[in-house]
Parts: C-alpha cells; sequence; structure tokens
C-alpha cells in the first residue's frame, strides 16, 4: 500500500514509534526541551560524527501553473520570470563549483510548456561531469519520467508536501495539478520505484498546527524507511518566509517549536539527514547546527540566475500561460525569487562558522565511480 492509502484513516498514528514521537511533541519544560537537545546532539555525533553536507539550490526556472497562496513563484503573481537555458545553467553551476559545492539541488516550478520535456535531463547531463550529487525539486512525475532523470544523472529528489492536513491543502491549492493532494504524497514512492538513492522530505511550517504537520510528516517517513529502505533519506522543516503576494503564516513556529520537532525527530529516526536553509536567520542556524542538522545551504539564491545574473535579457510576464514581453527594462531588473533569504553569509562565511564550532563541512560525499567500483567487485 502507498502512503496515501495508509494515511486515509489514524490507524499509522498507533505504532510505537508513532506514539514515541507524540510523545516527544507534546509541551515541555524548559530543563526537559534541554534534555532532548542533549540527547539529540549526543545521537546527531554517534551517527554523523561531526560532518555537515554543504549544498547549493540552483533555480532554473520560476514558471510555474499551479497556484500556491504562499508561494512567490505563483501563476498568477505579477512577477517577472525566466527559464535559463542550459548554457545558463552550466555557469551558475560552475560558480558554485567554484565555491566549492559539488552537491548541487536543481529547483524550478512546475510549467510544462517552459521545462518542457528533456530539458532538465539536458541541464543534469551538462553539469553531472563536474558536479558529482545532483538532486532535483520540481513538480511530481510518473516513475517513467523519474527513471529518466535517474540515467541522466540524478541521485537525489526533494518532494514537500506543504502541509499534510488535506482541508488546508485544499485551500492553499487552488489551480494546477498540485491541487492533487495524494499524487504529491506518493511521489516520493514513485522516484524510489525510479531508483533514487537519496530522497528528501518536508512540511512548509506556519500553514497548519505544527504537532499535527510534524507527526504526519513523521509518519511518512515511518512508511518509506519500511517499504523504501535501500534509499537514504532527509526532512526538513522549513518555516514560511516573506514571498511574493505578501502570503502570512497562518499558524505560528516559535524557534523553541522549531528545536522541540527537529530534536523529536532526531531522538525517534537516529539515522535520518536533517536540513536546514538558508530560510533562517545565522544566528538560529548557528544554534541549531550542533543539535541534530546534518545537511546545511550556505550563500543560497533562491531566483533564477541570482548566481551570476543569467537570464535577465530574457525576463518577461506570463499571462494565462502566455509569455508577454516588458514594455520597459532596466539595469535592475531582475526575475523573481521563491521566497527571501534570511542568512546572507557567503558559504566561506557559513563554512568557518561550523568550524569554529568544531563541525567539519564536507562539500563532496559521492562520485558516480563508487558504482563502478561497486560493480566490478561484484563481477570479480
Amino acid at each position: 500500500m502507498t502512503f496515501s492509502q495508509v494515511y486515509k484513516d489514524s490507524a499509522w498514528k498507533q505504532s510505537p514509534l508513532m506514539q514515541r514521537v507524540a510523545s516527544l511533541l507534546e509541551p515541555k519544560t524548559g530543563a526537559e526541551l534541554q534534555r532532548m537537545a542533549q540527547e539529540s546532539q549526543a545521537l546527531t555525533r554517534r551517527n554523523f560524527g561531526r560532518t555537515m553536507r554543504m549544498f547549493a539550490p540552483l533555480y532554473v526556472s520560476n514558471e510555474c501553473v499551479n497556484n500556491c497562496q504562499y508561494c512567490g513563484f505563483s501563476r498568477d503573481n505579477p512577477i517577472f520570470r525566466v527559464t535559463l537555458t542550459v548554457d545558463q545553467v552550466v555557469r551558475e553551476a560552475r560558480h558554485l563549483a567554484d565555491q566549492g559545492f559539488r552537491n548541487i539541488l536543481l529547483v524550478a516550478g512546475e510549467h510544462p510548456r517552459f521545462v518542457s520535456e528533456g530539458y532538465l535531463e539536458e541541464c543534469l547531463e551538462a553539469i553531472r561531469e563536474f558536479v558529482p550529487t545532483i538532486g532535483i525539486e520540481v513538480g511530481p512525475m510518473e516513475t517513467p519520467e523519474y527513471e529518466l532523470m535517474v540515467r541522466a544523472g540524478c541521485e537525489g529528489l526533494v518532494v514537500y508536501q506543504e502541509t499534510y492536513v488535506r482541508d488546508v491543502y485544499a485551500k492553499m491549492h487552488t489551480a494546477g495539478p498540485k491541487k492533487d493532494f495524494d499524487w504529491r504524497l506518493d511521489c516520493p514512492e514513485r522516484g524510489y520505484a525510479a531508483g533514487f538513492r537519496r530522497i528528501g522530505l518536508g512540511a512548509l511550517f506556519g500553514l497548519a498546527d505544527w504537532r499535527e504537520e510534524a507527526l504526519a510528516l513523521a509518519g511518512h517517513l515511518e512508511h518509506l524507511y519500511k517499504h523504501c529502505w535501500k534509499a537514504s533519506f532527509t526532512v526538513a522543516f522549513p518555516r514560511l518566509r516573506p514571498a511574493a503576494g505578501g502570503f502570512q503564516p497562518m499558524t505560528g513556529f516559535t524557534d523553541a517549536q522549531l528545536l522541540q520537532t527537529m530534536c523529536a525527530f532526531r531522538i525517534a529516526f537516529p539515522e535520518v539527514g536533517m536540513v536546514m536553509s538558508t530560510r533562517e536567520s545565522a544566528k538560529l542556524r548557528d544554534a541549531l547546527a550542533p543539535l541534530g542538522v546534518t545537511v546545511m545551504s550556505a550563500g543560497s539564491h533562491t531566483e533564477p540566475g541570482g548566481y551570476t545574473g543569467q537570464g535577465k535579457d530574457d525576463l518577461h510576464l506570463t499571462v494565462k500561460g502566455r509569455r508577454v514581453e516588458l514594455e520597459r527594462r532596466s539595469s535592475c531588473d531582475q526575475a523573481e525569487g521563491q521566497f527571501g533569504i534570511a542568512d546572507l553569509r557567503s558559504p566561506d562565511e557559513v563554512s568557518k562558522a561550523l568550524m569554529a564550532q568544531g563541525l567539519d563541512p564536507v562539500w563532496k560525499d559521492w562520485d558516480a565511480s563508487i558504482l563502478q567500483e561497486e560493480s566490478l567487485v561484484e563481477v570479480g
């Protein structure tokens, strides 16, 4: 059974692990939260040492057919849009490689007319020679489409459910293929069937009650551990950030609640990777880094061409799926980002901050030759 089938009733909440997670998410005193943080840190050191995997998002397009009330890329937002050419994606990727990154996440809005058939594969094939670890965060696909991505050099899939509360999900997604809750919920399993080695899950905190979201995310993760056990997993707890459209969070999710959620997942899932992006402030990221985080971005941009200015000569509006040229341009025009960044430090500054805490930034931890070596051993 897929998780969308399991999720239709509450039986999944009765597993011993889910009851454990629920107890960890209950209100805690300051002393209890401190003990959770200490246990989380000890488990992280035991399972991950002092390593911190570094990655960068590379936005290739901000075109989108979906109406998502909270997202800067939402199709009805009158923003400057662009889809980078493959050569422009290569220039952005080489800039990130020059900064040290060997783990890049390609991100795009969902628009089949602009992010058309074959485009993502071309991007992957163009950068895989100098970027050994590539992931994608794009619109959900069928398994055969994901197989094309894997063959083109992609080994990671990130797909956040946004909210696990069905009625809230329906209110937030008013048009486009993203309206289909179950289709999105089963996306990680289709990706696993296609051969992705790493799968990232998450919920967008600020849309519904944080404890309900966290428990559902944990249930999803437990299901995948049971049925997709050959893959490794990461979880993320992104909080709503300012974006085009001016959407405001519907619920609160304080720093203390974020810490509690992070520690609860580390205690319940000692080997899951935990991602913290530049959505959060430098001060908070520095404080949480030793307590359970294992993957961090740095120096991020959430607009296409944000690192090197690629695509500025092709900015346009999109109205009802059609490209509309700008009447006037200025030197400061740029594509709109998906959301605002809080930690504005450079990759080098973030790296130095991590090392000052005794952590070890890891820029590369995978190479395709590993699979070739494994094949030679099997043949031998």
